[in-house]
């Protein structure tokens, strides 16, 4: 028996690491694979809508014609939405290598009897680090001071006491969200010496040893420096404003690796501009890209990187592998480990 399989990548999670980790997933299975393959723009062409999803590469055009007759499609970039449903009856398993598939329409994918899973974790390994990284840089000032030091400007005045950063050694660091990516953070930092304390509503009692579970009030007072992990919700959106951030200690930092929605970027401009926060580092943003000219751009104090924190070969491979395993699982009958509409299951979808 022939199945055939769309392996829809992109210049990160590129088609031969999703139609690698398919073949070496499937193994001596009796079936035969017949894997397509798609290239999509990302990231050298941003994401967008496409239709009613969010953050999707591609056309509905082009992966229409890619799907005719495609049982499986695995990708990270792709749309799923419910002009192509329509049009893809033999589709079964929509796999998306990201922590949430929000490029698909879960809502039409049920209806139309299409089981979509998606990749948590997949990088929150990659997304740990690159926390640590930009706090420390923010911390110590690296990137303006190497600006500087190669623009053949000596600055050893940054030794001044007033302007020199904090140790992560004995330092209180509060991480609001601790899931995958948040419990990896909590658990470097143990290693430099800080005090971790965590802000979750969702996390279980006696889940995180060693690490104290507080009210938000309680983490902002205490935190020298405060960083986000919490997936963005309608009823999170905007948690971190000027009050919340009037609340922590002078000379504080705030680091964001989670959603832009969580914070409110003017005032942290303001605190900034006022000396209340010592620096602040940013992943994610209100708006992607940043438009020329934005506040934040002219701010001192600020570190930045272009939405990479989750960008590394392993959380590539990762994703692939991941997706590969839910293929396996789909063809051999077996429960989705992650799936994002299981009302699908209970109603003979994903067939």
């Amino acid at each position: 028996m022939t199945v055939r399989i769309l392996a829809a990548g992109d210049h990160f999670v590129r088609t031969g690491l999703l139609a690698d980790a398919l073949r070496a997933e499937h193994g001596g299975a009796p079936e035969t694979l017949e894997i397509g393959e798609l290239h999509l723009p990302w990231p050298v062409e941003p994401f967008g809508d496409v239709a009613e999803v969010h953050e999707a590469s591609g056309t509905e055009e082009q992966l229409i014609e890619a799907l005719q007759g495609v049982r499986i499609c695995v990708t990270q970039m792709a749309p799923l939405t419910r002009r192509m449903l329509e049009a893809c009856p033999e589709l079964e398993l929509f796999a998306v290598g990201r922590g949430g598939p929000v490029n698909a329409n879960l809502e039409a994918a049920t209806e139309h009897g299409v089981a979509v899973t998606f990749a948590p974790g997949r990088n929150a390994t990659a997304t740990a680090e690159h926390t640590v990284a930009l706090l420390l840089s923010a911390l110590r000032r690296i990137p303006h001071t190497h600006g500087e030091l190669a623009r053949g400007v000596w600055r050893g005045d940054y030794y001044r006491y007033e302007e020199v950063g904090m140790e992560l050694a004995g330092t209180t660091v509060g991480l609001v969200g601790y899931g995958a990516i948040g419990h990896r953070v909590a658990r470097i930092l143990g290693g430099f010496g800080a005090e971790v304390l965590v802000h979750d509503p969702y996390l279980a009692p006696d889940t995180a040893p060693g690490v104290a579970n507080v009210s938000l009030d309680e983490l902002l007072a205490r935190s020298r420096v405060l960083s986000l992990h919490a997936r963005l919700t309608a009823e999170n959106h905007g948690m971190i404003g000027a009050e919340e951030i009037a609340a922590m200690p002078p000379g504080s930092v705030i680091v964001n690796c989670a959603r832009g929605g969580l914070l409110d970027y003017d005032a942290v401009c303001d605190a900034l501009d006022r000396g209340h926060l010592f620096a602040a580092a940013f992943d994610v943003f209100p708006e992607e890209p940043v438009p020329a000219g934005a506040r934040l751009l002219r701010t001192p104090g600020v570190v930045m990187t272009p939405h990479l924190a989750g960008a590394s070969k392993q959380t590539a491979h990762q994703a692939a592998r991941i997706c590969a395993e839910e293929t396996a699982r789909h063809l051999r009958g077996e429960p989705l480990a992650h799936c994002a509409n299981p009302a699908v299951l209970g109603r003979g979808g994903g067939r």
